[in-house]
């Protein structure tokens, strides 16, 4: 498990990363369109591309959010309970969520390959965007590993915090 433990928080820095410099490019395109568009010469295929960012900044920086357990807690209930039934919730709350991400990422491969097959194309610039679908579909499933190591720490008796 330290393997895992070790192998996610590369794999997680790295996604993170890489969706950090999407929303800057996201960003940047955004403005320059804007003062483009002002001069009456805007960017063709802004929207599209600033929507495969989109995805891009949602789908890897959720692995990064789960890892480092920047995420919500609902503590108000939680803190109530004694130690061994708050793990018993962490572990439940997080089958449910690797059932969950584990489903998304098996339709978005689905949907990947249908996209694939079917030669769709973004409509301005005439590019395939399957390949952010499976890089998305990816991201579910390294999410999924993120709950096996939560599960496991938890079992291994390290607190939920």
């Amino acid at each position: 498990m330290v393997r895992l433990n070790e192998f996610l928080r590369v794999v997680t820095k790295f996604l993170n990363y890489t969706g950090s410099v999407a929303l800057t490019i996201m960003m940047l395109l955004t403005v320059t369109d804007v003062i483009m568009r002002a001069f009456g010469h805007p960017i063709i295929g802004t929207f599209e591309v600033v929507g495969l960012l989109l995805a891009f900044v949602i789908g890897f920086t959720i692995p990064t959010v789960s890892y480092d357990k920047g995420h919500v807690f609902m503590e108000v209930v939680l803190e109530r309970l004694d130690n061994k039934t708050k793990d018993i919730m962490n572990v439940f709350t997080r089958l449910i969520c690797l059932l969950l991400f584990a489903a998304v990422g098996v339709n978005l491969f689905r949907t990947a390959n249908e996209f694939r097959v079917a030669g769709e194309v973004l409509p301005t610039l005439n590019v395939p965007f399957y390949p952010v679908t499976y890089g998305v579909g990816i991201c579910c499933f390294i999410e999924c590993l993120v709950f096996v190591n939560e599960i496991a720490r938890i079992w291994r008796g390290e607190r939920y915090e």
